[in-house]
């Protein structure tokens, strides 16, 4: 996800703080791993200087000043721009996966246990998923939703691949 043009579109509904970006980016995306305070400040000061917020008023109080950014013109075509354009679609040709499996077929040691084992980390994975979503609300639905059909797409890849493994295994050894 690109940060700066997620908090681009979240001032476009007004000035804010950094600390109040941070605040509804945590909130409105629920990630795993908040984002940090500090890539929120750098963040905002290379969209500064590459003119797209600006600043838009400072407040003295018992810390630091606060800041408040504003989006500029730049900045709104910026995010029209982002939010028309299609995400490149995650394709995966070479994975780590795929290289474990070759390698352990290539050295003999079979990769039957692998892809078992795998198969075992993607079920415990889509248990916890599950459950998050049956406790979330819709935005967690939803992402869960998104894990939970790529997780089910591994578990395809797996299944097809440990039926052709001897098959594989033969391909290699030629």
């Amino acid at each position: 996800m690109s940060i700066g043009n997620t908090l681009l579109g979240l001032l476009e509904a007004g000035p804010k703080h950094g600390y109040d970006l941070k605040q509804l980016y945590d909130k409105q995306f629920r990630q795993d791993r908040p984002l940090h305070y500090g890539q929120v400040y750098s963040t905002l000061n290379r969209l500064l200087k590459n003119g797209l917020v600006e600043e838009n008023g400072v407040e003295a109080g018992g810390g630091p000043d606060r800041k408040r950014y504003a989006i500029t013109e730049a900045g709104v075509t910026n995010v029209e721009e982002w939010l028309k354009s299609p995400e490149n679609p995650s394709v995966y040709l070479q994975n780590t996966l795929y290289t474990k499996v070759v390698l352990a077929l290539l050295s003999g040691r079979g990769a039957q246990d692998l892809l078992d084992a795998q198969r075992g980390s993607h079920l415990r994975a889509m248990r916890e998923l599950t459950a998050r979503k049956t406790e979330g609300d819709l935005a967690d639905q939803l992402i869960c939703d998104h894990a939970l059909f790529h997780l089910e797409a591994d578990l395809r890849w797996l299944e097809l691949t440990a039926a052709r493994l001897d098959d594989l295994a033969r391909q290699l050894t030629r």
